[in-house]
């Protein structure tokens, strides 16, 4: 049993090692990106392209296609692809967890392509079978609920993306820790449900830019102010106290 354990894990190391030569440089150890990546991908695909489908490379080789098409912002191509890979997966009855990641990223292909309303039905249903099959306090399930809550707020349904995340933030909070990046994440979007939202009261935005100026010392202590994203925070932040001063006032 031991040496067949060492036998699988030593085809497995090899398979990683071939495997990783599509989306990273073995001289300079980066990942491939742009005009370089799509060519990989649609390479990748045509290696293994004529192998069964229920073949695990071939279906690798599907995802880093769609995957590739994606970083090269040929969001319509990579679309095709996307559907076929969860189409496929469906077919050949993979796993749960599988399909989500397919699911998830064909809804970024749908927001990529300004079809937000399809991407939230997406990230909908992740969500609610991540909860079901895994409760509230798996780690996928915290992910499926920022991504969803993000996708309602981008339809300005915040009464809902409020739900989710006044459920999910201290789930989050507890599982993860306070210092998290996507605890901070989860949390600078609930603070962005808040002002963001029309019918939002004095105390709504209060609450907002509690929270922000909270994820904000957390953020940068954990990040710091080099981070690419810092500057994004800082600004929701302002957006935020310009709102509560308007109000205000």
């Amino acid at each position: 049993m031991r040496e067949e354990a060492e036998e699988n894990k030593l085809q497995g190391d090899v398979f990683d090692a071939t495997w990783n030569r599509w989306h990273t440089c073995s001289l300079c150890e980066q990942h491939y990106h742009g005009v370089v990546a799509c060519a990989l991908g649609w390479a990748c695909w045509k290696t293994y392209v004529g192998r069964p489908e229920e073949d695990y490379a071939r279906r690798g080789a599907i995802n880093v296609l769609g995957n590739f098409l994606s970083t090269a912002e040929h969001h319509e191509d990579a679309l095709s692809v996307r559907e076929a890979e969860l189409s496929m997966r469906r077919r050949l009855g993979d796993s749960e967890q599988n399909i989500f990641v397919v699911q998830s990223n064909l809804a970024t292909t749908y927001h990529m392509l300004d079809r937000p309303e399809e991407a939230n039905r997406m990230l909908k249903d992740v969500y609610s079978r991540r909860l079901r099959l895994y409760g509230e306090e798996h780690r996928s399930t915290i992910v499926a609920a920022n991504n969803y809550a993000s996708s309602l707020n981008r339809l300005q349904r915040h009464t809902e993306a409020k739900s989710v995340l006044r459920k999910m933030v201290p789930v989050a909070r507890r599982i993860l820790g306070e210092g998290h990046r996507l605890t901070l994440k989860m949390r600078w979007t609930y603070a962005m449900t808040l002002y963001q939202d029309d019918g939002a009261t004095l105390d709504d935005l209060r609450e907002a830019v509690e929270t922000l100026e909270s994820v904000v010392r957390v953020w940068t202590r954990v990040f710091g102010e080099a981070h690419p994203e810092t500057p994004t925070l800082q600004s929701t932040l302002a957006a935020a106290r310009e709102a509560l001063a308007a109000r205000a006032a």
